[in-house]
């Protein structure tokens, strides 16, 4: 048995109805799928709708159908996922470190259109970050915490959907191609219990405009992924991956639970899920957590 989640963005949030549960029992049923039970997660907000049938065309019958709302299509049996391997920027954060860093250096966009080709996956990723780093050579250091005070932000459910999370039990890494310097403070202050991510190399205060090796890339994520699951004796359906950019698509790929997140098109048409309306919270709803179980960090 399968279960659709349908939940409500920002734009539609508390607005949806029953008409809204009928019109995707309908479209399950005209995809050749057999609706079954629904159910309330949180009036307004998200419900579920059990099906019979394939994911595949389950998924397709119901994304776009309601406007404004993500649809999170899985397996009823393990929803509630026993660990959680997460991107930063642009996830977990609100922007891109290395972006930013480039602006205090006068080249934030020469910086960022080669980040924003790179998260598309047209250029190779750890070459990319290799040029990008170089172009920050000798940045004063003292600007890493400048832009971590004044840039840094944390996405929008990000505390919730950890610390319930964890609350159930789950394990839960933050795995970045991004750096050391903002992953560590960012891991902790949303709770994470590992971070790992690349170590950008200083001399005498400044950046050197090299990156330590290895880098922290996409095979780094999906292998994180895989040996976490392993150390925890946990089949890879009980986990779940969620990242915007082409480096994240083979730990996507790899999870029971693979979200891309306000992504790039590659990697949104790579994932079993997608989150282009809500924020991370919606990853509460997917496991059937209502608002009042929440945990908030």
């Amino acid at each position: 048995m399968l279960i659709a989640t349908v939940i409500a963005g920002a734009a539609r949030a508390g607005t949806l109805a029953d008409g809204d549960v009928s019109a995707c029992r309908d479209a399950l049923a005209a995809a050749g799928c057999a609706p079954g039970v629904s159910r309330w997660i949180e009036a307004g907000h998200a419900f579920d709708l059990g099906f019979a049938g394939e994911r595949a065309e389950g998924r397709a019958a119901l994304e776009g159908l309601i406007g404004g709302a993500d649809v999170i299509v899985q397996p009823v049996q393990g929803r509630v996922k026993r660990l959680l391997v997460a991107d930063m920027d642009s996830t977990m954060i609100t922007i891109e470190c290395i972006d930013e860093l480039a602006d205090y250096a006068g080249i934030k966009a020469e910086v960022a259109a080669v980040t924003e080709a790179a998260m598309r996956g047209e250029l190779d990723f750890e070459a990319a970050l290799d040029a990008r780093v170089a172009l920050l050579r000798d940045l004063d250091a003292a600007v890493i915490d400048r832009c971590h005070a004044d840039r840094v932000r944390i996405m929008a459910g990000a505390k919730p959907l950890i610390a319930t999370m964890r609350a159930h039990g789950a394990r839960c890494v933050l795995v970045s191609g991004g750096f050391t310097v903002f992953a560590d403070r960012v891991a902790a202050e949303i709770g994470f219990d590992r971070a790992l991510s690349n170590v950008l190399e200083m001399a005498d205060g400044r950046l050197a405009g090299t990156v330590a090796r290895p880098i922290v890339g996409a095979a780094t994520k999906r292998e994180t992924l895989v040996a976490e699951a392993a150390a925890l004796g946990l089949p890879l359906a009980a986990t779940m991956a969620i990242g915007d950019g082409a480096n994240d698509i083979p730990m996507i790929e790899a999870a029971g639970l693979g979200v891309a997140y306000h992504a790039k098109p590659r990697t949104a048409a790579a994932a079993a899920a997608r989150i282009d309306h809500g924020d991370l919270s919606a990853l509460l709803y997917a496991q059937g957590h209502a608002r009042r179980d929440w945990v908030e960090g």
